[in-house]
């Protein structure tokens, strides 16, 4: 008889690669199926999302993997290259979700935390949430202090309901933002999504600071709908 391991141990014959790790594989083997040289172009996001039947979504999560692993360059307004030294399939980046998942869970999630923290929130902690607003417009340019407002405007939220597993749930999302996500950031960020991201902050405090659940969790899942398209954007 096979032994299991301990309960609340994974088991690792039940891990199967991230999505994102198989439609890389699979654009590997299109790229050997079909001869395409180093220093070629591969065909459009579009082209290949519909070849391999997957969404956009999962097509730009292989292609930061296949980028960050050196078996392909992804060139600003000219499109995607086989790289001159490509690297053998096991030299991708393996680990957590993918930036897509981890977004759309934050929608699921982050809604309802906005909404619970409007209806809880106290002074205190509202001044908590302005403050971190505060911070991202005084810095918005500073990419390095920018990301630690961002993150403490979202922990802020977290903490304003009280509810300790709410802020551990949102802790473990942001840590989920890996090498995929910042090199989807890197390429795919915008000045228009950054000022858009200071509105859609100042329209979910002000939404918590009114103590409107029905508006704060519009405003949240706005903003992250909001990063998701420009984030997948052809």
């Amino acid at each position: 008889m096979q032994k299991r391991p301990p309960i609340g141990t994974p088991d690792p014959a039940s891990h199967e690669p991230r999505l994102y790790r198989v439609v890389a594989d699979r654009i590997q083997a299109l790229i050997a199926a079909e001869g395409i040289p180093a220093g070629a172009r591969l065909p459009s996001e579009r082209d290949l999302a519909t070849r391999l039947a997957v969404s956009r979504a999962s097509l730009r999560e292989a292609l930061i993997a296949l980028e960050l692993g050196g078996v392909i360059e992804v060139r600003g307004g000219s499109g995607v290259y086989v790289s001159e030294v490509p690297q053998a399939p096991s030299k991708l980046p393996e680990g957590g979700p993918g930036p897509f998942e981890v977004l759309s869970a934050r929608r699921l999630i982050e809604g309802e935390i906005a909404a619970m923290a409007a209806r809880t929130a106290t002074d205190g902690a509202i001044d908590a949430i302005l403050k971190a607003v505060e911070e991202m417009e005084a810095h918005h340019a500073n990419k390095t202090t920018n990301e630690l407002a961002d993150r403490n405007f979202h922990l802020a939220i977290g903490r304003a309901t009280g509810n300790g597993a709410m802020v551990g749930s949102l802790e473990y999302l942001w840590d989920q933002r890996g090498r995929l996500w910042h090199k989807l950031k890197e390429h795919f960020q915008t000045e228009e999504l950054r000022q858009e991201t200071l509105k859609d902050h100042r329209r979910i405090f002000e939404a918590i600071a009114a103590h409107d659940p029905a508006a704060a969790r519009k405003a949240m899942r706005a903003h992250l709908e909001r990063v998701t398209r420009t984030f997948s954007r052809g």
